[in-house]
């Protein structure tokens, strides 16, 4: 299993990998479209049908196509800009190896199972995360998620070539339950397999700091009204906070009008992204950085308006799944994680579950995320497990 794992996973590597290590792969451009053809020869290499359910989510079918109680795995071909690898291929990959797996074993499953691939599940393009596992469910409506842009104006409808369908007719008694095998991103996994247990609440904040666009070289310090200023007390504000409420804040995204070395901005647009364990807690956190940039703006002579751009609530993965599947693994790890996933969108209307295969350093969303073979083999052996005793 390891060569063929290898094999695999070399193919792919190269597609969308920019000159610092990292990864451009957007959802529904070249790089990433180039990964679902992949996927489309992948699952025609096994005969396995591939569907798309009319939001960009990506099928490929061993046994009937949305037959009854069908059990998904898989993840997402997106990456944050500049991001890591394995943040989602891995889980593709390892879909299809542990079918493969199955399949030497003579396994014949009792009931359908699909290799998933979703579309915009870090939101880096459209700016809402797990995007196609929202629409597949009903989380957001389709004529929203058609209106989203990206940097360059391009609409979501407009990259998939319409309205997306929305909510699966259905959904309950097609799926069974969903099983996603991801990198642990973070340092909590010492051994090479793990089972989820719950993901924090979550979610994206936009800010807009606005003031006045002045010459930086007549305008006195008294006279000014910089929203950069306003907008740099508030990063420092949210990590003060978070901090304080044992939470995570992070404004790391920021565009500036007109963004010249020589002027004053008129604009700041930032995004934060605050997370924590409990929902009270994210909304104290999110409270309280907004209060603070108000009364600093207030200080500033400048305005600032604070959008809701998605949320995630709690996912408490089911417990009665999440100990079963530790039990099959001989005892696996159960864990938390700050971090959102599909899984946990789908959470709310089907059994879920999830597989975390070690990080070495913790390190994701960043070029230096790397799993060793050894494990990303063991996770594939622990998928495949999982899959055979769920059909």
């Amino acid at each position: 299993m390891s060569a063929t794992f290898a094999e695999l996973w070399n193919g792919i590597a190269p597609i969308g990998r920019v000159r610092n290590g990292g990864y451009l792969r957007y959802a529904l451009e070249e790089p990433e479209l180039v990964l679902r053809d992949w996927f489309r020869n992948q699952a025609a290499r096994r005969d396995m049908a591939v569907t798309d359910d009319g939001n960009g989510n990506l099928f490929a079918w061993w046994g009937d196509q949305w037959g009854h109680d069908a059990v998904l795995t898989g993840s997402h071909f997106d990456s944050v800009p500049h991001g890591g690898g394995f943040d989602g291929p891995l889980g593709i990959v390892s879909a299809f190896l542990a079918v493969d797996e199955l399949r030497r074993q003579g396994h014949v499953p009792s009931r359908p199972i699909a290799v998933v691939a979703f579309v915009e599940e870090e939101g880096g393009r459209f700016g809402v995360p797990c995007l196609g596992s929202r629409l597949l469910s009903g989380a957001i409506e389709p004529e929203k998620a058609a209106a989203l842009t990206d940097r360059d104006g391009v609409t979501f409808g407009e990259a998939l070539g319409g309205t997306p369908a929305g909510r699966l007719p259905g959904l309950t008694g097609r799926i069974n339950a969903l099983v996603e095998l991801h990198i642990e991103q973070g340092r909590a996994l010492d051994v090479p397999v793990g089972v989820a247990s719950a993901i924090w609440p979550h979610g994206r904040w936009r800010f807009e700091f606005t003031g006045i666009g002045d010459h930086a070289g007549t305008t006195s310090m008294a006279d000014r009204r910089d929203p950069m200023l306003t907008f740099a007390y508030t990063v420092l504000a949210a990590n003060k906070e978070a901090r304080l409420a044992g939470a995570l804040a992070t404004m790391a995204r920021v565009e500036v009008e007109p963004n010249a070395t020589n002027a004053i901005p008129s604009l700041v647009r930032a995004w934060l992204d605050a997370r924590a364990a409990e929902t009270g807690t994210l909304d104290g956190l999110v409270d309280a950085v907004m209060k603070r940039a108000h009364d600093r703006a207030g200080r500033d002579g400048t305005e600032v308006d604070v959008t809701p751009e998605s949320f995630s609530a709690e996912v408490t993965f089911e417990e009665s799944l999440a100990g079963r599947i530790a039990g099959l693994l001989g005892g696996a790890p159960v864990l938390p994680t700050g971090a959102g996933h599909d899984a946990g969108v789908l959470s709310a209307h089907v059994p879920t579950a999830m597989l975390f295969v070690r990080n070495p350093t913790g390190v994701s969303h960043s070029p230096a995320e790397h799993a060793d073979e050894q494990d990303c083999v063991a996770g594939i052996g622990a998928l495949a497990r999982v899959l055979g005793d769920l059909t």
